[in-house]
């Protein structure tokens, strides 16, 4: 008998297996299991993982590169990954995804007592006829019944006050409160609402009840081009905002509510609340971008709804942006998601590509936060 073969009677005979003795009789000796790949065993691995082999597969050739960002309530991140050519700590246009840092503004107003929600473009701004019935409510959800995107929304040569003024010398297309139409005219009215009622430019108001109490740059403002970040007179109050991943996050922390812990900028409860839930849900749905209607999203005070029960409330609610800028809040889960991108300005194509993204990531996203 060989050397080696009578080591492995030993051993199995004083029941210490070997692996690679065969034969003589026992329980074969079994291998230690196989540890985990990183990603199966590191939430913000496999969360990498996911977001990495998205943006390689699905990434429309427009969209260059991105960033995937979490952050919990105080402006804590919690995850970075940044994919392709894209830069976290640059400034980009974020479009649409303006509309709710716009409605954080106005509501910053209201509980500071200059409007409420009630308020009227007849008692504000002195429209007449059906158009004076108006209320900041239905401006704020798409409701208002005015035309959705006036020539003058991109003309930088005026201002604010001349253009909401054209809007409101239009006819309406349905009377306020009754039909859901998604555009620009809305929330270009209201901001003019609150110009007239603070006495300052729309930049000054958003300085003074965002940005500058949360210490962001100058430039961190809107314009009527935001991708040439230029038009000031006249900026685009849905669509005009220009800023990174970490000024955009903490511009609408405000959104959690009572677990924002935002220095100077938190909002009543109530108030972050009628955010996530439609005042309308049983308005008509005229003008809606078809990714929206194919996911049938419900819409509250500037931001979309993920869930079917609108008119009650939703926990998640988000405002994706033409270029692919694709932010949430999960008021359940308390935190806020940026998908950050600046791609195609044809409709659908960058946020094709990030709204779908972003519901696929959620769960790992819960993972991370231990949720």
């Amino acid at each position: 008998m060989s050397l080696s073969r009578l080591a492995c009677l030993v051993l199995l005979a004083i029941s210490m297996p070997l692996t690679g003795c065969g034969g003589g009789g026992g329980d074969t000796a079994q291998a230690p299991p196989a540890s985990p790949p990183p990603a199966a065993a590191d939430p913000a691995a496999a969360l990498d993982a996911a977001a990495a082999e998205a943006f390689a597969e699905d990434a429309p050739a427009s969209v260059p590169g991105m960033a995937l960002a979490i952050y919990r309530p105080g402006g804590e991140r919690v995850f970075l990954g940044v994919y392709g050519d894209f830069d976290s700590e640059g400034r980009y246009a974020v479009a649409s995804a303006s509309k709710l840092v716009t409605s954080l503004v106005l509501l910053r107003l209201i509980d500071q007592s200059f409007l409420e929600l009630t308020s009227t473009t007849g008692a504000v701004l002195g429209w007449s006829g059906p158009q004076a019935a108006i209320t900041l409510e239905q401006l704020l959800s798409f409701t208002s019944g005015l035309a959705r995107d006036a020539d003058c929304l991109r003309e930088v040569a005026i201002t604010l006050a001349e253009c909401a003024a054209q809007i409101g010398a239009g006819a309406l297309v349905a009377a306020p409160g009754t039909r859901f139409d998604y555009g620009g005219s809305h929330m270009q009215v209201a901001a003019r609402m609150a110009e007239v009622v603070t006495g300052s430019n729309w930049n000054a108001i958003f300085r003074t009840q965002l940005a500058d109490p949360l210490g962001l740059a100058a430039d961190v403002r809107y314009t009527t081009l935001p991708r040439q970040r230029i038009g000031f007179s006249n900026p685009l109050i849905g669509g005009g905002l220009a800023a990174s991943v970490d000024e955009y996050a903490r511009l609408v922390e405000a959104a959690l509510g009572a677990q924002a812990d935002v220095q100077g900028v938190a909002i009543d409860a109530d108030l972050a609340a009628a955010i996530f839930r439609s005042p309308y849900p049983e308005a008509q749905r005229g003008q809606v971008p078809e990714l929206a209607e194919v996911q049938d999203f419900g819409y509250g005070l500037g931001a979309w709804l993920e869930c079917d029960t609108p008119g009650t409330g939703c926990d998640i609610a988000s405002s994706a942006g033409l270029f692919g800028w694709m932010p949430w809040v999960d008021r359940e889960a308390g935190y806020i998601g940026i998908l950050a991108m600046e791609g195609s300005a044809v409709p659908g194509v960058a946020t094709g590509f990030s709204v779908p993204l972003a519901e696929r990531l959620r769960p790992l996203v819960l993972k991370v936060l231990g949720n």
